[in-house]
């Protein structure tokens, strides 16, 4: 009777180890193995991805002034611009190739600034686009470099200008070091922490002045370069 009720009590452990004890994805196929029953819909990824980042820049320069307005000589000669903040964006895409290199394209502006003093209202902002090549290590950190061009446009307004808010524009050559961290969020979507130091020419731009006497005068501001520290946060959709 002892055997009898050992094998009920074995035998019942068996059936309910086979039937409930896999995984609910796993079932018996009648011949002592499993069956996978649920869809696998990972699939290997193409290496584009597309995105965009917000962005702190902290802008370096110098505004240089020059008049032949003799009302003007020595009344300012440069104001001295240090890391004063302007918030930006970019938007980007790429492709991953040989495993921990990206090749990227970026297009952003680096925000607007304006001062305003006793002689002249002043602006700037600086849209850009650059090539950039990164390396990714193990460990999702990451280093970079890029190349492009920037546009600096500035706008100049005073009383005593002959033609208020006068605007230019400059072609200015673009280089930039990167280092940042990516972070995966699931499958597709990443997490991107950067910092970037970039640097650019500057512009050169002149307005009329018109003393009291009706002499035209000229004005002149000259950025010689433009140094940015940017800290920015951004999101990368791998396809």
């Amino acid at each position: 009777m002892k055997k009898v009720l050992l094998a009920v009590v074995f035998g019942s452990v068996f059936f309910c180890a086979n039937s409930w004890g896999a995984a609910s994805y796993l079932q018996r196929d009648g011949n002592w193995g499993y069956q996978v029953t649920y869809d696998y819909t990972d699939k290997a990824k193409t290496g584009w991805y597309v995105g965009g980042r917000a962005e702190l820049s902290l802008l370096n320069w110098t505004n240089k002034y020059d008049t032949d307005w003799p009302g003007a000589v020595g009344a300012f000669e440069e104001d001295k611009y240090s890391f004063e903040p302007v918030f930006g964006g970019s938007l980007f895409a790429g492709k991953r190739f040989a495993y921990f290199w990206r090749a990227e394209l970026e297009a952003g502006y680096l925000g607007y600034f304006e001062d305003k003093d006793n002689i002249a209202e002043f602006s700037l902002s600086i849209p850009y686009m650059t090539a950039n090549i990164y390396y990714d290590f193990i460990n999702n950190l990451y280093v970079g470099a890029g190349v492009g061009v920037a546009l600096p446009m500035t706008t100049l307004d005073g009383s005593f200008f002959k033609y208020e808010k006068r605007q230019d524009i400059a072609v200015a050559p673009m280089v930039a070091l990167m280092l940042g961290y990516s972070y995966e969020l699931d499958d597709n979507l990443v997490l991107d922490l950067r910092y970037r130091l970039s640097g650019m020419t500057g512009i050169t731009h002149r307005v009329d002045m018109e003393e009291y006497s009706g002499t035209v005068r000229y004005f002149e501001n000259k950025i010689d370069f433009i140094l940015d520290n940017s800290f920015s946060i951004g999101l990368r959709y791998e396809f």
